[in-house]
């Protein structure tokens, strides 16, 4: 019948190759191996997915069609205009959610009364709006970790403790020096994904840190290893979170790696399970205090951004291996990083402002050249939207 045919159409459009990949003809007259510009069609739609996860706008296909889109000229001029667009929200809502691993938000249900839809809600928004003013506002990368303001309404600035901001809208909001909600680790978004649903998780932050921020990636836990902290369920446990981690990495076997991780997550240990601020963890003192792998001694949160902020170099690294494993839509590998090191060089002098990295980026040969395969299929590039 009539609609039967329309369904068995629209399935086979569905599951085509062509639907659901970005395809980039290779050139036959291109030797296997070879470097080749792809062409300036295929830049617009590289530039639009990466910027706006959507398809090019008549501005760029024009461009494109005159042949005009690959002067760095104009490629520079048509990158300011699209983060200026409002669809370079797109970049928070897909790049910060999937790097920040803030799309796991959504489906977490911590054990504590004090948690409601309201509070993710606002844990959400507090970390898309800074990302947002980054953009908006061109400001350095590394304010995403030392950001001396953040964006509350009532409901967070109360579970933050902070008064004088009344209402549910949200607004910017000036920090002290000395508070501990400066940047991403003060945010409570960051701090409950890195959580377990019941307690707080030195380790998971830990990890979190070392991988998101500095691109050191933890090993697995060797096997046979117990990790469970929290028994069996059958016994209440009093003891704090770091005493029975102290336990776990007396065994040799799991010192190695928890000497690395567990003084990371142990300096935000002042900030609960969703957190809040609290000064006990079951009976026992919150005790933040440990030593860095490099022998830097740390006693805080503040402590902990401070040693970071001196590595700062390493947070822009890995913002921009980041931002260009989700400009390219393929992993990076060894022959990838002079690219790398040339966007930042020609970032740092402006501070690694957001757009200097965007713009290096989208300048590098990496994005506007391919390397010819021979093979059809490794042509598709896996749409960013």
């Amino acid at each position: 019948g009539f609609e039967g045919g329309i369904e068995q159409a629209l399935s086979r459009i569905l599951i085509d190759p062509r639907f659901l990949f970005r395809f980039e003809e290779e050139p036959e007259q291109v030797a296997v191996g070879a470097t080749y510009a792809i062409s300036d069609i295929e830049l617009a739609s590289r530039l639009s997915f990466f910027l706006w996860s959507s398809i090019p706008d008549m501005e760029l296909l024009q461009l494109a069609a005159t042949e005009q889109l690959h002067q760095p000229a104009v490629l520079r001029a048509q990158v300011q205009r699209m983060l200026a667009d409002q669809k370079a929200a797109a970049l928070v809502d897909n790049f910060a959610g999937q790097w920040l691993h803030l799309r796991e938000l959504s489906s977490l249900t911590p054990e504590s009364s004090d948690f409601d839809e309201n509070l993710r809600q606002a844990f959400m928004e507090e970390t898309r709006l800074l990302f947002s003013y980054l953009i908006a506002e061109d400001r350095p990368v590394t304010e995403l970790l030392n950001a001396d303001y953040t964006f509350l309404n009532e409901r967070l600035a109360k579970h933050y403790g902070i008064d004088g901001i009344p209402g549910s809208w949200f607004r910017k909001v000036s920090l002290p020096p000395d508070s501990p909600r400066l940047g991403l680790l003060g945010h409570g978004s960051i701090l409950t994904i890195t959580s377990t649903a019941s307690r707080t998780s030195p380790v998971i932050r830990g990890s979190w840190i070392l991988e998101n921020l500095l691109s050191a990636p933890v090993p697995a836990p060797p096997p046979g290893v117990e990790t469970n902290l929290d028994g069996d369920g059958s016994v209440v446990l009093t003891s704090s979170v770091r005493s029975r981690l102290e336990a776990h990495r007396a065994d040799p076997s799991c010192a190695s790696c928890h000497n690395i991780i567990d003084p990371v997550g142990f300096a935000l240990e002042h900030f609960d399970a969703i957190g809040a601020w609290r000064d006990y963890d079951g009976d026992a003192l919150v005790d933040t205090s440990g030593v860095l792998a490099d022998g830097t001694p740390v006693d805080s949160a503040e402590d902990l951004r401070r040693a970071l902020m001196s590595r700062s170099n390493l947070l822009v690294t890995t913002i921009t291996e980041k931002l260009l494993t989700y400009a390219l839509g393929r992993g990076l590998e060894y022959h990838d990083q002079p690219g790398i090191r040339s966007i930042m060089y020609g970032a740092a002098a402006n501070n690694y402002r957001f757009s200097d990295l965007v713009q290096g980026i989208v300048q590098s040969p990496l994005f506007t050249h391919r390397i010819k395969s021979g093979n059809s299929i490794q042509t598709a590039q896996q749409a960013t939207n």
